[in-house]
């Protein structure tokens, strides 16, 4: 239903600005004090743009130049534009993982945005964890919110052979380990695989994330896939500054554009896609901030018949610079149109379904037609069992087809520190057909759930050939990583979940096509082994680490914190301001 337009005295900001109060004589002498005339502000919405630059964040490193792009457009549409820096992020350099600070940026936002005197924001972000927690923050808060999306950085480049972040990074280190790969030509690698400003231009966590904050309708319409050099991101970007005024004028929220249609089609794009499979935490804990309840059955429901039909790396050959100028998201959105809900709505006014039109495909071998998809359906799947009560998940078209159904014995590694110890020990008791087993890497125990869940291969296997094997853990995995992993065993070792209990030797069976992942122990084995079980001491006695400890949720909820869920007390939104 189409609102009213605001008046000038409904904006937030009117309650700093537009009242003939001492404090306000404040706000506005301390406005001045900046440099700003009257009519720079008075009578205009203030557009807060959260940046998530720093000189730690490399795929941040042309925001600088992109939030006065965003200023340019802002002040051409009216408005008055504040620039809010927040926590980067960045995935290359935080220890020991930027997802324990996903819910730490959400709350920043969300704080910046209540506090300040914000009618609307832009949102910059890109690097994984940035994208939902910027989203989280901006649902929660309920503010006219657009995303503008740092965008995929250009393709790699070495002696003659293309490179994708991440995903080659894994392969050719498996090859140097298996003394396949001189350390020259390892540094050629590094001087080459990451060429320019922006994500990885693999279908990463990154670009993933990207591609669903324009799906769920927070991107202006093909901006989630420009390469961040192109001179287009640049346009985009004065786009969406010009494009959030009216988003305030319309007062267009994040409440009217999320919906469960509007998950399920950000689910669907992400199966098409072939996409991280972070990104099933990052939807469940954004949908919950808007108080939809997802389950994993919902991924799995979809899964089973949405066809792959992206082929980029890792599951497939190209890279986002490919996706983009064979016809981007948008072209994929028209293959999919009939498992799409059309009608949800978007930031730029229209629906998805509006925005889909005139879209095209220019290269097929790129975003593959519905007759020759990359992958018929199951880009993804959800494993339940006795080692999974509450579920796994799995990305079969990145493993080895001869593994999606396989039973070995367990390899166990009580964390990651006992993990890097041993794995290349040449007396490690392993095998081609073992099954190796991370412990306490999930959300509480690692802290934070670190992208562990690719396991090495170790050396020994790799020198006679072997390339993948099942791997089982409470971590996640890169969305640049491929292999037959299985991730986010929920619940988790630390808290007592079953993976707690697994031996070495135990036969570990894994059977994809009929979703199982089971202990092969019988259950008074199990039960004597719970009882010997007792809980690790906290890692953290203060800090923001023992509040994530505290209040974090496991995998198949979200891993956000109990107490910023929709559902946990006062309705979010807007308080009373003194």
């Amino acid at each position: 239903m189409k609102k009213d337009r605001k008046t000038y005295d409904q904006l937030r900001s009117a309650r700093w600005y537009g009242v003939p109060t001492l404090r306000a004589f404040g706000h506005h002498s301390r406005t001045k004090q900046m440099g700003f005339a009257a009519e720079d502000y008075q009578g205009k919405p203030v557009i807060g743009i959260i940046n998530t630059w720093s000189d730690m964040n490399s795929c941040h490193t042309h925001f600088p130049q992109r939030v006065e792009e965003i200023k340019r457009g802002v002040w051409q549409a009216g408005g008055f534009p504040v620039e809010l820096p927040a926590m980067s992020v960045g995935e290359p350099f935080v220890k020991p993982t930027t997802m324990l600070y996903r819910n730490l940026l959400a709350m920043e936002v969300e704080e910046l945005l209540r506090s300040h005197p914000i009618d609307g924001v832009v949102l910059m972000g890109g690097c994984d964890k940035t994208t939902p927690a910027l989203l989280m923050a901006a649902t929660s808060m309920n503010l006219p919110a657009i995303y503008f999306p740092a965008g995929p950085m250009l393709r790699g480049n070495y002696q003659g052979k293309v490179l994708g972040s991440g995903s080659d990074v894994w392969k050719y280190w498996a090859e140097k380990r298996a003394g396949q790969l001189s350390d020259e030509a390892w540094a050629e690698l590094e001087d080459g695989i990451a060429r320019s400003a922006g994500t990885c231009m693999t279908m990463g966590t990154a670009a993933t994330m990207m591609s669903l904050a324009e799906t769920l309708g927070f991107v202006l319409p093909g901006g989630s896939s420009i390469p961040a050099p192109d001179s287009g991101h640049a346009r985009l970007a004065s786009a969406t500054g010009r494009r959030i005024v009216d988003l305030v004028w319309e007062d267009l929220k994040p409440s009217d554009i999320l919906s469960r249609a509007a998950f399920e089609n950000a689910i669907t794009v992400d199966l098409a896609l072939a996409g991280s499979t972070n990104s099933i935490v990052h939807l469940i804990a954004m949908a919950r901030r808007a108080g939809i309840a997802l389950d994993l059955e919902t991924f799995d429901r979809i899964a089973a018949r949405v066809p792959v039909l992206a082929d980029i790396r890792p599951a497939g050959r190209f890279l986002m610079e490919d996706f983009y100028y064979a016809g981007g998201l948008r072209g994929l959105h028209a293959r999919l149109r009939d498992f799409l809900h059309l009608d949800c709505p978007s930031v730029n006014g229209r629906t998805l379904g509006e925005n889909t039109e005139g879209a095209a495909v220019y290269l097929d071998e790129v975003i593959r037609p519905l007759t020759n998809p990359v992958w018929e359906s199951g880009g993804l799947a959800v494993l339940r069992g006795n080692l999974a009560p509450r579920g796994a998940v799995i990305k079969p078209p990145a493993a080895a087809k001869e593994l999606l159904v396989h039973t070995g014995p367990a390899v166990v590694f009580k964390d990651y520190n006992d993990m890097e110890r041993r794995i290349d020990d040449p007396a490690l008791p392993v095998t081609a057909d073992s099954v190796l087993v991370l412990q306490d890497a999930g959300p509480v125990g690692a802290p934070g759930m670190p992208e562990w869940g690719q396991l090495p291969i170790p050396k020994k296997l790799l020198a006679q050939g072997v390339r993948d094997m099942v791997r089982i853990s409470d971590a996640r995995m890169s969305g640049t990583s491929y292999g037959a992993c299985v991730l986010h065993v929920a619940p988790e070792s630390r808290v007592g979940g079953p993976l707690a209990l697994v031996r070495d030797g135990d036969l570990i069976e894994l059977d994809v096509p009929a979703r199982r992942l089971h202990l092969h122990v019988d259950e008074a084995e199990l039960t004597r082994r719970r009882a010997a079980w007792s809980p690790l001491p906290r890692r953290y006695g203060r800090g923001y680490g023992w509040l994530h400890a505290q209040h974090i949720t496991q995998a198949d909820q979200g891993c956000d914190f109990d107490f910023m869920e929709t559902g946990f007390g006062d309705p979010v939104g807007e308080p009373e301001i003194h």
